[in-house]
């Protein structure tokens, strides 16, 4: 996800965010089948799928207003 898209994905709410995450998964869970099957010939792909699906609960939880904790952090 590019800059660009993540400023985009801002301004979504957490139902919209939540439905792009099931379709991120789904999309995800096909490519490992393909590879399993030896269809996926750029595996690029599913690590940046990987990478999206991080950004996207990441954002989830910040637009829900649950902030990550850090060890170590003092609120």
């Amino acid at each position: 996800m590019k800059l660009r898209d993540l400023k985009h994905e801002r301004t979504k709410n957490v139902i919209e965010l939540g439905a792009e995450l099931v379709k991120s998964q789904v999309r995800l869970d096909g490519l490992r089948f393909d590879l399993v099957q030896g269809k996926v010939k750029n595996i690029r792909e599913i690590r940046a799928l990987r990478r999206m699906i991080a950004q996207l609960r990441t954002l989830m939880g910040e637009v829900a207003g649950i902030a990550p904790t850090v060890p170590g952090q003092k609120t």
